[in-house]
């Protein structure tokens, strides 16, 4: 698990957007179990969350269209949540960092960390809009 000094900043960037952190397993099931779209970001420490994940989320939500609702839990350090969260976008296999959208609990569209890793934070930003464009 890593230490809170290290992840709380890192989590404070989407919180500080409006995501809600996911904590608990009881959590990630209310939270997907709700209508309408959600984003769950998986967070972490890697270079690529902190270069491009984080801040191509960020900048994704400067868009017209924008999921109903945006979740997030920290891998290595929210451990019950993301057992829980990584369950939910099977077949995809646990990734993080990551981003899934649900529509009305339902899987639609899934960044996984290959499609974030030498990916600038624009791009990421395009794609999320491009994706917030077809399901929200």
């Amino acid at each position: 698990m890593y230490p809170a000094e290290i992840v709380i900043p890192m989590k404070a960037e989407l919180i500080q957007v409006g995501f809600k952190e996911l904590l608990t397993a009881a959590a990630v099931d209310s939270a997907l179990a709700t209508e309408g779209t959600s984003m769950v970001v998986l967070n972490s420490v890697c270079g690529c969350a902190a270069g491009s994940m984080r801040p191509g989320v960020k900048a994704s939500l400067d868009h017209g269209k924008l999921p109903d609702h945006m979740y997030t839990a920290f891998a290595g350090f929210d451990l019950e949540a993301v057992e829980r969260v990584r369950k939910h976008p099977l077949p995809y296999p646990p990734s993080s960092p990551s981003v899934a959208i649900f529509k009305d609990g339902k899987l639609v569209h899934m960044v996984e960390r290959h499609h974030i890793e030498g990916h600038t934070a624009e791009m990421i930003a395009a794609h999320l809009k491009a994706t917030y464009d077809e399901f929200c």
